[in-house]
């Protein structure tokens, strides 16, 4: 199954992607998923769990579908040259650890070049990103490098606030906890004034 349908292939191909959708494979997952019932001790002739595995089989085959993404850049005509922060993007992701998910919210911003891009492309390059098999810190980076690569901003600026499920139902058991990563570039990172003016605008 081509998990890609007409969506963006510079996303679904990209660098350091760990699922590559044009190799998913949904029945040799149905089958998976029904080997991991057996596995478990489950009762697969159970009429509540005979469609089970078709049932994971597409709920991964939708959790791990890149998002389109086309980057439609526009000249900053007006030179604008602020900070331009979109806030509180929620996102979900599979960890790569465990299989099981985390999910948060985004807090993107970049400080323009000569180019600006359309506020709704820095929430879907977060989903983009964040359907694959991944960890918080490695979609946090590839948010960041997304924007670099794209725009040529002088400052990029990415936080991630996420609850993990691997640390609230199993493990340590803490519900509530929330682990939060960044990244800055640029401006972001290198002038303290403007590293400080973005950090408060994110809260």
């Amino acid at each position: 199954m081509d998990l890609r349908g007409a969506q963006n292939d510079a996303v679904a191909t990209a660098p350091g992607r760990v699922v590559d959708p044009s190799k998913f494979d949904l029945a040799a997952t149905e089958r998976a998923a029904l080997e991991l019932l057996r596995a478990i001790g489950a009762d697969v002739d159970l009429p509540e769990l005979r469609e089970t595995p078709r049932r994971v089989a597409a709920s991964f085959a939708e959790l791990l579908a890149p998002a389109e993404l086309g980057a439609t850049l526009f000249p900053s005509e007006g030179r604008y040259d602020e900070l331009v922060v979109v806030r509180e993007i929620p996102f979900h992701a599979l960890c790569m650890h465990h299989l099981l998910p985390f999910h948060g919210h985004a807090q993107v911003g970049y400080l323009p070049g000569e180019t600006i891009v359309g506020l709704s492309k820095l929430a879907r390059v977060v989903e983009a990103f964040a359907r694959d098999l991944q960890l918080q810190e490695r979609l946090t980076v590839a948010i960041a490098d997304w924007l670099e690569q794209e725009l040529a901003p002088r400052g990029v600026g990415v936080v991630l606030s996420a609850e993990h499920m691997c640390m609230t139902i199993r493990g340590v058991r803490k519900p509530g906890a929330r682990t939060v990563t960044s990244t800055l570039r640029g401006s972001l990172r290198d002038d303290a004034r403007t590293r400080q003016e973005f950090l408060s605008l994110v809260g």
